[in-house]
């Protein structure tokens, strides 16, 4: 019964985890993974830079997307990195500046 227990435990504080890395603040809007670019641009403003990492074929192999990186920051020394793939939200990613 506590072996159980602890296991539950173990993979709601992992979950928690995980789900805090899906989800990002700008000032009072928060974005998470899946909003489109447009509504990341509304919330949070103009990135510091982008850069186009390239392509990424569906997994139909029929299509091509192009995935982009934008850098917010630095917000108390730290940077966070969005990539984009077809303009869709798939990872949000964040570094200690130096």
């Amino acid at each position: 019964m506590i072996r159980q227990l602890l296991i539950g435990l173990t993979l709601a504080m992992a979950a928690s985890q995980a789900s805090a890395a899906d989800t990002l603040r700008c000032g009072s809007q928060l974005i998470s993974v899946g909003d489109r670019s447009s509504e990341v641009l509304q919330k949070c403003g103009q990135p510091v830079s982008r850069d186009a990492l390239g392509y990424k074929r569906s997994a139909n192999r029929r299509e091509e997307f192009p995935v982009e990186e934008w850098t917010y920051g630095p917000n108390s020394g730290m940077y966070q990195y969005l990539r984009f793939e077809g303009n869709r939200l798939v990872q949000i990613t964040s570094k200690r500046g130096n």
